[in-house]
């Protein structure tokens, strides 16, 4: 089988973009590295399992022991926990700086830990969303003074966390529903997924891409089951919130994530714009069931257009995955699809068939449609896979 980088060269050479003695050294060069590259991954996987083993041992030791220390005991162990790591940190740097970068990142998040601990210690102020809102500072003081990817990626999921925490303290004991906080995480999980684009590309951009892909799809269903079961519910002995802080709280969650989708991205960020109303139009859904006042016409939009609506936003990640040439999102418009297929045979037609029927057209739905969504998949790949990734 053909090593992908002879291929590579042999088109250089027939393009002339380098000479035959050019294309030899660059071959040498890269199988002297080959020895090298092959650790990558498990010497990497071995730091990151390491790191997380390691804030886990550390929770178990001080949780295991707490209530045996005094305060003043209490506080030195938050004081060292939160400094030593990011020395080990500047020990590593030079001589290993995967390890480093892994240190720096457990010492944010002990930063959390001592946050949380020294509150408790000295019985402070009860307002947790505070104290993310802290770590959140933590982790931006981390990335200011050091660009490393993983204080970029903790930052990304405190700020949004601090946010929702808010919203939940200021709504709490309020008649409102919970369509405000799934539709604005909805928004900066789509925001991040889209911060990678052909021209700007970054370690922090793909920690970015990365939270925001794995958190896109729960996401986007807890959005739709939100819609559907929120009109259901009735707060009769509940006070409504006031227009300020629901204007206050749907301004933030539109805004800011336009705001960022338009920072990372500039002038392509209109596409954000376009998503940000496909988000938006969620929220029109209301329970089909028991009610067709409105006519058939808005019965069927309420029942089947979830569905509808959901294959809309596969469709157009699919073809935002082709426009600008990304492979996830492509990927993740594929897997959206074949969810929405799957959650609508299971909610609107396998109750409607027989035990067998039903299980036979199960089987058959993921035999044949399994297999037509992978082969789309693989070509439409294909298509991008000259493009810049």
């Amino acid at each position: 089988m053909a090593n992908p980088l002879d291929k590579q060269l042999e088109r250089w050479i027939s393009a002339r973009v380098v000479d035959a003695s050019t294309a030899a050294r660059i071959r040498t060069f890269e199988e002297s590295q080959g020895s090298s590259e092959r650790l990558r991954w498990p010497v990497l996987l071995a730091v990151a399992l390491g790191g997380v083993l390691l804030c886990a041992g550390v929770l178990l030791f001080v949780a295991a022991h707490w209530d045996e220390l005094s305060p003043a005991w209490r506080f030195t162990l938050v004081l060292f926990l939160v400094a030593i790591f990011p020395i080990a940190g500047a020990l590593t740097e030079e001589r290993f700086p995967a390890l480093s970068t892994t240190f720096y990142a457990i010492g944010t998040v002990c930063v959390g830990a001592g946050i949380f601990l020294t509150a408790q210690i000295f019985n402070l102020q009860e307002h947790w969303p505070s104290g993310i809102l802290m770590w959140a500072i933590g982790a931006l003081a981390g990335w200011l003074l050091l660009r490393h990817w993983t204080q970029a990626a903790l930052m990304a999921l405190l700020v949004p966390a601090w946010l929702a925490g808010e919203w939940e303290v200021r709504t709490q004991g309020f008649a409102v529903s919970n369509r405000l906080l799934a539709e604005g995480l909805l928004l900066i999980a789509i925001t991040y997924l889209s911060a990678r684009t052909s021209g700007e590309d970054s370690p922090a951009r793909r920690a970015l891409a990365w939270v925001g892909g794995l958190a896109v799809l729960p996401l986007s269903v807890v959005a739709f089951v939100e819609e559907r079961e929120t009109w259901g519910w009735g707060w009769q002995n509940r006070a409504g919130i006031s227009p300020l802080l629901h204007l206050t709280g749907w301004a933030i969650a539109i805004c800011a994530p336009l705001a960022l989708g338009f920072v990372l991205r500039k002038s392509a960020g209109w596409t954000n714009a376009v998503v940000t109303v496909w988000v938006l139009v969620i929220g029109t859904f209301r329970p089909a069931h028991g009610n067709t006042g409105g006519g058939i016409s808005v019965f069927a939009w309420n029942s089947l257009g979830p569905y509808f609506w959901a294959g809309v936003g596969a469709l157009g990640m699919v073809g935002w995955g082709l426009l600008e040439r990304r492979r996830e999102r492509i990927n993740l418009g594929v897997a959206g699809f074949a969810l929405t297929v799957i959650i609508f045979y299971f909610s609107d037609v396998m109750d409607k068939l027989g035990r067998s029927a039903s299980l036979i057209g199960l089987g058959v739905l993921f035999l044949f449609g399994g297999w037509a969504l992978e082969r789309t998949r693989r070509q439409l790949v294909a298509r991008v896979a000259g493009g810049t990734q």
